[in-house]
């Protein structure tokens, strides 16, 4: 299964902000779409992503984060995919790298949607039996760097009925 069939199930709409935008406008707009994270973008190319999770981790140092640009918590280095990635090959690296947004990009580097570990797992929820087996069989095996009794554990409200 490749990412293009998770974007045409989930859509391929971007939501993205300009590194000047303060954390309080990043905040509105996660709530206003109801997602976890954006892209970070100066025209079609991306400056990097920023998500919840970043903001949580920087509040630390005060309230005032919420009048600073994005561009100050943002993830500079972003791991992308293309639309013909498998999804296999895709969750593996967010596991590897404990990411959960990816963006995909075209053979020019132009955004074209954004995959999440929640979106990969939803799909595989309405995809066959067998194959939501082995997918799923491929990660009970530990996480890597980390305790080799930590395992990944995906979530979801749907029963996946894997007997």
């Amino acid at each position: 299964m490749l990412i293009v069939t998770v974007l045409r199930a989930k859509g391929d709409g971007v939501v993205t902000v300009p590194p000047s935008a303060t954390v309080r406008e990043l905040l509105d707009t996660l709530a206003q779409h109801r997602i976890g994270a954006v892209i970070v973008s100066s025209g079609a190319g991306i400056a990097g992503i920023v998500s919840e999770r970043d903001v949580v981790r920087h509040l630390r140092a005060g309230p005032d984060l919420l009048d600073q640009p994005v561009a100050r918590i943002m993830t500079t280095d972003v791991v992308t995919c293309r639309r013909e990635t498998p999804v296999e090959e895709l969750m593996t690296t967010m596991t590897e790298r404990r990411i959960r947004h990816v963006p995909v990009i075209d053979d020019h580097g132009v955004i074209i949607g954004i995959v999440s570990i929640c979106a990969e797992v939803g799909h595989l929820v309405t995809c066959g039996a067998e194959s939501r087996r082995q997918l799923l069989l491929q990660f009970e095996a530990p996480v890597i760097g980390g305790n080799t009794n930590t395992h990944l554990i995906f979530h979801h409200s749907a029963s996946l009925n894997l007997r």
